[in-house]
């Protein structure tokens, strides 16, 4: 029996990096699970697929209404239910890092779209079928830079820091629905996305964040995916409105 048998889970962001690692876990505890992603989800549904597991692959602009919607009636039609929603999708890899005053006004508002009307959006279309289901559990995807606070991602870190905000905000207005809402912080996990934004400086960045840690080691993506698992499963049932650093001990609340 696994942990989340009987639960059916979305996961944004689902085609690669961290994505499909969450969408890998959260099958192998026995959830049917959606990859939802602009990018193609082909290799994580075939990788889901080859472990017994059931996914379908579903795609998602985070940015447009219309998507968020149709993802959440695929998944609707596939399992007929939504217990689980990941909100992962964001642009990371994507963007440039600078000076805050340097940095353009598209990409500002870009990655607000993105990583904040993103999140409000896929939670705009799952609730209602988690209401229908009587409970659920919304994770969000902070991270490190929000909360510790990094220079020259100002408007990463400004987006992530929003995610906080939000999932504090929906966690106290869904509480009567039973529905928890939580975030998780992660530090630089060692993905593509991360070898995209940090590009040539990815060694010496990845030290030393690892030697700011109380852990001196840099995360892979299965460091994140037990956390994720609790927040998804009854296990983390009366957990709501929380941020769990997962950071080898960068940042303690």
């Amino acid at each position: 029996m696994g942990q989340l048998d009987g639960k059916v889970a979305i996961v944004t962001g689902g085609g690669r990096g961290l994505g499909r690692a969450y969408c890998e876990a959260l099958a192998a505890e026995g959830a049917a699970v959606v990859a939802a992603d602009i990018r193609d989800t082909a290799e994580t549904v075939a990788a889901v697929e080859a472990a017994g597991g059931r996914i379908i692959g579903v795609p998602l602009d985070v940015a447009d209404m219309e998507s968020c919607s149709a993802m959440a009636g695929a998944a609707l039609a596939a399992f007929g239910r939504i217990d689980v929603l990941v909100n992962n999708a964001a642009l990371y890899g994507d963007i440039s890092g600078g000076r805050f005053d340097k940095l353009s006004d598209d990409q500002w508002d870009r990655v607000m779209t993105v990583n904040v009307k993103g999140i409000w959006q896929c939670c705009k279309a799952c609730v209602p079928a988690m209401r229908e289901a009587e409970g659920g559990s919304i994770v969000n995807i902070s991270s490190l830079a929000a909360t510790y606070g990094m220079a020259y991602v100002v408007d990463y870190a400004t987006s992530k820091a929003a995610v906080i905000g939000m999932t504090r905000s929906l966690a106290r207005e869904l509480g009567r629905d039973w529905i928890r809402v939580n975030a998780v912080a992660p530090s630089a996990v060692q993905t593509e996305g991360t070898d995209e934004f940090m590009g040539e400086k990815r060694d010496g960045m990845m030290d030393a964040i690892a030697q700011g840690q109380s852990l001196k080691s840099n995360l892979d993506p299965s460091d994140m995916t037990g956390t994720i698992v609790y927040l998804a499963s009854d296990a983390s049932r009366f957990v709501t409105g929380q941020t769990i650093m997962v950071d080898g001990g960068t940042v303690m609340l």
